[in-house]
Parts: structure tokens; C-alpha cells; sequence
């Protein structure tokens, strides 16, 4: 059973789409990065190519996603979120990835 998919963006993302706190997505199933993010852009058009490149819609490099404190950044986009997640009982992470040393 899904319910309200729960995404928290970091804080640039969420000035640039003007929302508050996490967003709050229906999202058929099977619920997954690619059917989260796809949700996500078209309820919030701004972000389109913010989190996936526009061509090739690939995570972009300083991009990160975590849910359920497991790194899902380098799974497949179209593998199945945990459950917790579906279920609106856990957020999807986007967060911001820094480099440097």
C-alpha cells in the first residue's frame, strides 16, 4: 500500500520551488527514484534539471538520495524505494553532496 510519497529537499531546492518542510507526492506504483523524481518536477517544473540532468535524466554528481539511512544514489532509477518509503512512512532524502578537502 502506498501512501503520500514524503520527499525532503535541501534548502536551496525547497527556496527554488517555494515549499515549506517536505513535499508530499502521489506516486503510482511501483514506487521508485525514477516515479518519485517524475512526480516531483511535475508538480514542481522549476526543479527540472536541478536533481537529474535534462537530457539524460541521470542523478547529477552532487546529488545524493537516502532513505530508510541506506545510500540509494547509485541504484537503479527504476528499482523498487523500500516500503517505508512508499508507505509515506519514511522520507526520500535529495541531499546536497559536498566535495573538497
Amino acid at each position: 500500500m502506498t501512501g503520500p510519497v514524503r520527499v525532503k529537499l535541501p534548502a536551496h531546492l525547497r527556496k527554488l520551488a517555494r515549499v515549506d518542510g517536505e513535499v508530499a507526492l502521489d506516486v503510482a506504483e511501483p514506487v521508485t527514484q525514477r516515479s518519485v523524481l517524475d512526480a516531483l518536477e511535475a508538480r514542481h517544473p522549476v526543479l527540472r534539471g536541478t536533481i537529474r540532468d535534462h537530457a539524460t535524466l541521470r542523478r547529477r554528481a552532487f546529488v545524493r538520495f537516502f532513505a530508510c539511512e541506506e545510500d540509494l544514489s547509485h541504484d537503479e532509477p527504476d528499482a523498487p524505494l523500500p516500503a517505508a518509503v512508499a508507505a509515506g512512512r519514511e522520507p526520500f532524502l535529495v541531499v546536497g553532496a559536498m566535495a573538497g578537502g
